[in-house]
């Protein structure tokens, strides 16, 4: 994680708006065993990534309804973007290699 100061947002709009001035311009998408980018076309592996920043937001009606920000950077492939994940959602579908870079922050 970044030695920055963390920001704190209230919404997943405003998480996504901060990333984005940050340069964090590219929408990454989870897959079972890496994550795609550039509409899915280009696929990285959770050694060739780290992430910067994580956002969590909890549902105002239910609690378990979490939604997940990574902030992501790949020095490997010079690509700066960001991860939208409800949380639990993938657990059984992504790969464990997944699951542990995922659930490190």
């Amino acid at each position: 994680m970044s030695s920055l100061q963390q920001p704190y947002f209230e919404t997943v709009t405003e998480a996504l708006q901060w990333l984005n001035g940050q340069g964090f311009t590219e929408n990454f998408n989870l897959d079972s065993d890496c994550i795609r980018y550039n509409n899915n076309t280009l696929s990285m592996s959770p050694e060739d990534f780290k992430i910067e920043y994580l956002f969590r937001f909890e549902g105002d009606t239910d609690p378990g309804d979490e939604d997940i920000v990574y902030g992501i950077i790949s020095d490997v492939y010079n690509v700066k973007g960001v991860l939208t994940s409800a949380f639990g959602i993938y657990a059984d579908s992504i790969s464990a290699e997944m699951i542990k870079k995922l659930s490190t922050h």
